[in-house]
């Protein structure tokens, strides 16, 4: 006789895997709470809103399609999240392969902003946001964790993959390379 897993089903998971309607509720929910912020996030990192839209839609739905394997659905956020970063340094490698250096769109994106960027990113924050983007990957991505979405050192670290000293030193250079790009007048 086959038993039923009840912790599981009370979860959102009918027996077998496939996200239930449960599932569905829990990260439309989740979406609805959280979506703004990632993409705020993925703008950030990528420059671009449509890339920024169409990274956060893949997190969650990879959320949705994993969630019948999701040990602990109060880590959804944080398995988000990670998706998030993830796809936006897979955006970023991309584009360094068609482009090694990508100066010419980070100070296009300055120039001309689109009105949704506008929307999302008042005046004052623009040339600390284009100086960001100058920042090698470690240290944007320490920035964008701690400083925009008040990330701790502990979750930085498990969100990026690394060790909290590696977060700390890499804030540490990224707040020092940020301060001197923004003195020498290069964003």
């Amino acid at each position: 006789m086959d038993t039923l897993d009840t912790g599981t089903y009370a979860r959102g998971r009918p027996p077998g895997g496939t996200p239930g309607a449960d599932a569905a509720a829990a990260v439309t929910a989740l979406y609805e709470q959280h979506a703004v912020s990632m993409i705020r996030i993925a703008l950030i990192m990528l420059g671009d809103r449509a890339a920024a839209e169409d990274v956060v839609q893949d997190a969650f739905f990879g959320l949705y399609r994993r969630w019948a394997r999701l040990e602990d659905p109060d880590s959804a956020l944080t398995y988000v999240r990670s998706a998030v970063l993830n796809a936006c340094r897979d955006a970023l490698r991309q584009r360094t392969r068609r482009d090694r250096r990508d100066r010419a769109a980070a100070t296009a994106w300055q120039a001309h902003p689109s009105a949704e960027a506008v929307a999302l990113i008042s005046e004052d924050h623009r040339r600390i946001l284009a100086g960001v983007r100058l920042l090698p990957g470690r240290q944007r991505e320490a920035l964008v964790c701690r400083f925009f979405l008040g990330l701790s050192e502990d979750e930085t670290a498990r969100a990026m993959g690394i060790s909290k000293g590696t977060v700390k030193s890499a804030t540490s250079r990224a707040v020092s390379a940020l301060r001197r790009l923004l003195k020498e007048g290069k964003c």
